[in-house]
């Protein structure tokens, strides 16, 4: 697993437009909001031309953004680098056929979908979010992504929280593809 080699001026820019939020949604949460970053087009560019170039290097040919804050980022990473678009969504919220993954919470389970016939075999997925944190949407997404036939190019995040296991929990899902973070707090 590696961290992208995001230039210290990208890096500050994105720092700078990431806004602290005390005892959000609880007390004793220090919360992350982004709102700023993606209100600021220079920020937002500069975040989406680094994706994008992940999305190139790693031989890409799909992004998958995971409901719901990795769609606003996967979204126009996906056409900046010329890419296609999958969403990952809470389970019940796609129409049609879909495969569904279940995965572990800290109090109990959830579950994600994708529409089947969005992945298939020819497939290199860089998986998108704006967080890492425990890792558990993020890992089943790649079961997801493996049950769908599909290939892992990799899981690129905007800010992982190193103070959490979401990397040593997506280790053995990665399977050798990278996880590439821009920003670690």
């Amino acid at each position: 697993m590696t961290s992208t080699s995001t230039t210290e001026g990208t890096r500050e820019l994105l720092l700078s437009r990431i806004r602290d939020v005390q005892d959000y949604p609880k007390p004793g949460v220090l919360f992350k909001d982004i709102t700023p970053l993606l209100a600021d087009p220079k920020a937002f560019a500069a975040l989406t031309d680094t994706l994008a170039e992940l999305c190139v290097r790693h031989g890409a040919t799909k992004v998958v953004g995971l409901e719901a804050r990795g769609f606003i980022l996967a979204a126009p990473v996906a056409v900046r680098a010329g890419l296609g678009f999958v969403p990952v969504r809470k389970a019940g919220k796609l129409p049609g056929a879909t495969l569904s993954q279940a995965y572990e919470l800290e109090y109990g389970t959830a579950e994600i979908e994708v529409h089947a016939e969005d992945l298939s075999a020819d497939d290199r997925i860089m998986v998108i979010d704006d967080v890492l944190a425990t890792g558990g949407t993020a890992e089943a997404s790649l079961e997801l992504i493996r049950r769908a036939g599909a290939e892992v190019a990799g899981v690129a995040v905007l800010m992982e929280l190193g103070f959490l296991p979401g990397r040593a929990r997506l280790e053995q899902g990665l399977r050798g593809a990278p996880l590439e973070v821009l920003i670690t707090v």
